[in-house]
């Protein structure tokens, strides 16, 4: 027999509970689901009822959780989730459909598939809405907590109920003013080791991949700049001495306003799309990574990998620690 209290509890206070855990206070969780504070109190109060436990304590200015709300919002998230999947619907019409797809990437992705993205989809689905967020190093986070459906870019999500599809891939080049002494003769690593440098760091969360494969060999580089996105490299650079290492699909794209160069360690760049269960059977967001497939094979002239998502990658990727 299943205690009253915990009978009582629904699918919206489980949305609660994880609104609240991820958002990090009673007040934001309440703007984020647009009710009342007092809402959302009176839901995490019948939670407190049902599993015996305060969930949330107070702690300085803000919330820690407990060790039973820890395991609660992880159910609970699967659960919300699993719900979500079974009500989207599975047909789909991209002249009639309405609907929205929140896409999340960085200025390389956005710069080389956005374009032809868009462009496709306002000609096969105008009443489709696309809403694009800026990643840094967040994807997956925002990825659990259903503020992106679709992540793009060159990490590793890994753990239950996340899917994966390669787009493309790339690699390493250098751009640089053409007086720059680089400019002219071989790009060996002694000479770039020695160059004035350019990082891009996503707001300081990230660091490029070629500095690890550079570790490996005993280069250590002192950026001379930082950056917080690609998208302003070409103002920064031209007239200097500085050199930036970036991906070689965004750097052939300067090519006629500054010297490109390629990177002397041949690194590879694997631009994956994530998403996860929540919309996996969805028509809607089926049909839209499917466009992105097909536009970034077209954009940039590769072939389809002959597969769909489904195809591709048929369960969920797994790992021990996500």
């Amino acid at each position: 027999m299943i205690p009253d209290d915990l009978a009582q509890i629904d699918l919206r206070s489980m949305q609660v509970l994880v609104t609240v855990h991820d958002a990090g206070s009673f007040s934001a969780a309440a703007a984020q689901l647009d009710v009342s504070q007092s809402t959302v109190s009176y839901a995490i109060d019948r939670l407190r009822r049902a599993f015996g436990d305060p969930l949330f304590v107070r702690q300085g200015n803000g919330i820690a959780q407990t060790d039973k709300c820890g395991d609660l919002v992880s159910q609970a998230r699967e659960m919300v989730n699993r719900m979500l999947a079974i009500a989207v619907p599975q047909e789909f019409d991209p002249v009639t459909a309405e609907g929205a797809v929140t896409l999340s990437c960085n200025h390389h992705e956005r710069f080389l598939l956005l374009p032809a993205l868009i462009a496709a989809l306002r000609a096969a689905a105008p009443k489709v809405v696309l809403n694009v967020l800026e990643s840094a190093v967040n994807g997956k986070q925002q990825l659990r907590e259903n503020s992106a459906d679709i992540v793009l870019g060159p990490v590793r999500i890994l753990g239950e109920g996340y899917f994966r599809r390669r787009l493309f891939s790339d690699h390493y080049s250098c751009v640089m003013d053409a007086d720059n002494p680089l400019a002219t003769g071989e790009l060996t690593l002694d000479r770039f080791r020695e160059a004035a440098h350019v990082a891009v760091t996503h707001n300081g969360q990230w660091q490029a991949l070629y500095f690890a494969a550079l570790r490996e060999r005993d280069i250590f580089l002192t950026p001379q700049l930082t950056l917080p996105s690609h998208d302003s490299i070409e103002l920064m650079i031209a007239g200097t001495d500085l050199v930036a290492t970036i991906p070689n699909r965004l750097a052939r794209t300067y090519g006629g306003r500054l010297c490109v160069r390629r990177f002397p360690v041949h690194i590879p760049i694997e631009i994956d799309m994530y998403w996860t269960e929540r919309t996996h059977k969805s028509g809607l967001h089926r049909w839209v990574r499917q466009l992105l497939a097909d536009v970034t094979a077209s954009r940039l002239n590769r072939s389809p990998d002959g597969c769909d998502d489904e195809q591709e990658f048929e369960t969920p990727i797994r790992s021990d620690s996500s």
